[in-house]
Order: structure tokens, then C-alpha cells, then sequence
């Protein structure tokens, strides 16, 4: 059992280590036990992810079999993917609610059969089922104190989401996927095919604007979460806080120019992050 148990762990670190991108930098921040912990549930998160590639029957079925397997796995039923003994032990250990697990799928499942959000209450409750959960899960296994920290973490959550959503736009619309709420569209006088333009046009821009105020909002919200966390999880959640903050900065700086080349953070801006965390482990995030 321990030699399978290490083995399932090694497997989710090789997953997170290869696609995990703005997270695994901030993994290296935890001791191991707590980095086992994050790459087990973001392999899941992965798995789930990677179900929603193509859409169709096929995928709807594959989603009620990973329910299925998560809801036993979860129960210590589990089959032999490699994921399970290190997702069951985790769970088990940080107490994580099982619900999460369901509300990930769901989050992710709702791509398949996609339906183009009409209001921001809407699109809040996509953002925590794709990355609410997420969050709710990482201060799970980070450990908190106070009864403040899980909305909070709820709004980080979003936070991130918005982001990616702002970065995303052109991407998603052409996967035919409109997250940006059609309420919002009307009021701003933005016709769905200015989504796949060349150029931002004025008035996408006003509307990327509006939603982005919304995103620094929740960032400004979300910051008192980090004290709110043990010591020793900190550094981790101040890093991925600045990596997601600095990219919307980014996006923001650019005046929204979200449909030309993807905005990105570099590999090493991302090492400087996590350096100077680590080296400074009391400044503020956005500092």
C-alpha cells in the first residue's frame, strides 16, 4: 500500500509538473506533504479538463463514468488509475468536502453542452464551480483559521476565472463558448462577432474594462485570505495570488488588446515571483 500510495503521488506531481503552468511554480513554495496534496487535486482538475476536449455524446458518457469512479474513489473503492490512492489519501487527510469534487466536474461538464451566459450572477456560478472549488480546496490543504477565509477564497477564485475569461476572449468564441455576460454585451453595444475580430473595437473595450474592474475588485477582496492561512502556506498562495494578478495587470496595461497574440507571463517572470517569495515570505502579494 505505502509503495502504491508513493507511486500514485509521483504520477500526480508528473502531471502537474508538465501542464500545470501558473500552479506548479507555487507548488515548490510547500513542504512536500502539502506539494503531494496540490498535485493530486490539480490532476483531477486536469483529467476532468481534458474530458471536455470534444464535446458530443461520447463525452457526456464519459463524464457519468468519471462521476461514478470519483464517487467511489472517493469512498476508498477506488479502480486502478493512478490518480486514486494519492486524491483518496489527500481528501481523507485535509478533510476536503467531497462536494467539491462534484462541483469541479459539473463546472467543467457544462462546456459540453454549453450555453452562452446571460447575467453575472451566471457567470459567478461557473467561476466557483470551475475555480472556486479550487480554491476552497487549496486552503483545505493549506489550513485556515476564522470563519472569513472560505468566501474568500471563493473570490479568489473568480478572480482567477475573470482573468482567464479577459485573456480567453477570442479563444472562446471561436469554441463557440461566450462567457462574458450578454447583459453586460448589450449594455455596451457589443455584437457577439467583435469577439473573433482582428482589433478591439471601442466598445469591446469599455466592456473588457467594466469586467475587468469587477476582477480587481475581487482581487482587493480576496488579499486578507493569506492571513488567514497556516504560516507554512502562505508563501505558495501569496506567489499564485501575484501570478494571476500580475498577468490581469498585464491585460489591463495592454488596454485589453486581447485578440492578436495571447498575454502571457514569461517562465522567468514566474521564477521571480517564486524567488522573491521565498526570499520575502512577509510582503504583501501585490507589492
Amino acid at each position: 500500500m505505502r509503495t502504491e500510495l508513493a507511486d500514485s503521488y509521483a504520477w500526480c506531481e508528473k502531471v502537474a509538473r508538465a501542464r500545470a503552468k501558473n500552479f506548479y511554480y507555487s507548488f515548490l513554495l510547500l513542504d512536500r506533504e502539502r506539494r503531494d496534496a496540490m498535485c493530486a487535486v490539480y490532476a483531477f482538475m486536469r483529467i476532468c479538463d481534458d474530458l471536455s476536449d470534444e464535446p458530443g455524446e461520447k463525452t457526456a458518457a464519459q463524464f457519468r463514468d468519471w462521476r461514478a469512479r470519483t464517487v467511489a474513489a472517493l469512498g476508498g473503492n477506488y479502480d486502478e488509475h493512478a490518480l486514486w490512492p494519492a486524491l483518496y489519501d489527500t481528501v481523507e487527510r485535509y478533510r476536503i468536502p467531497h462536494e467539491y469534487f462534484h462541483h469541479m466536474i459539473d463546472g467543467v461538464e457544462s462546456d459540453i453542452d454549453f450555453r452562452p451566459v446571460e447575467t453575472y450572477a451566471e457567470l459567478e456560478q461557473y467561476c466557483y464551480r470551475v475555480a472556486s472549488v479550487v480554491g476552497l480546496t487549496v486552503v483545505h490543504i493549506l489550513g485556515f483559521e476564522g470563519p472569513h477565509a472560505l468566501p474568500l477564497a471563493e473570490k479568489c477564485g473568480v478572480a482567477f476565472q475573470l482573468t482567464n475569461i479577459l485573456r480567453d476572449v477570442k479563444e472562446d468564441y471561436e469554441n463557440g463558448r461566450v462567457y462574458l455576460p450578454a447583459e453586460d454585451r448589450r449594455r455596451f453595444g457589443v455584437a457577439d462577432a467583435e469577439l473573433g475580430a482582428k482589433a478591439v473595437s471601442s466598445r469591446l473595450r469599455e466592456l473588457l474594462a467594466f469586467e475587468g474592474a469587477r476582477a480587481e475588485g475581487l482581487y482587493q477582496e480576496a488579499m486578507p485570505l493569506i492571513g488567514m492561512v497556516d504560516p507554512a502556506g502562505r508563501g505558495m498562495l501569496r506567489a499564485i495570488i501575484e501570478i494571476y494578478h500580475r498577468l490581469f495587470l498585464r491585460i489591463q496595461a495592454s488596454g485589453y488588446e486581447v485578440l492578436g497574440e495571447r498575454i502571457s507571463l514569461s517562465t522567468w517572470t514566474k521564477v521571480w515571483i517564486l524567488v522573491r517569495t521565498k526570499l520575502s515570505p512577509h510582503r504583501g502579494a501585490m507589492g
